[in-house]
């Protein structure tokens, strides 16, 4: 068993409240939740306008299958124009035997 983390920094440029920087987000962790079937949240920054820390999550049966996953969510993620990839970073948990 592998699972991968993938951590992604933004930054929202448009948003001036709360509101506005979910309605940014929203689709980005519905369309990732949707598409890729990974788990996903919103982990830092939530009272901030401007700035999120989202996290998706995936376990796979291989390596390729988990890297795979997570490279196509990493796209996706700066396929939205409306925000900012300020860092991404990747964490494995690798099952010992």
């Amino acid at each position: 068993m592998f699972a991968c983390v993938l951590v992604v920094d933004l930054f929202v440029p448009a948003a001036h409240s709360l509101k506005e920087k979910r309605a940014a987000i929203t689709p980005i962790l519905e369309g990732a939740r949707r598409r890729h079937r990974v788990s996903v949240s919103e982990v830092a920054h939530q009272d901030l306008w401007q700035r999120s820390e989202l996290a998706f999550a995936t376990v796979a049966s291989s390596e390729t299958n988990a890297r795979e996953v997570i490279d196509a969510v990493e796209r996706f993620v700066w396929s939205f124009p409306e925000v900012e990839v300020t860092a991404a970073r990747r964490s494995w948990l690798e099952e010992e035997n």
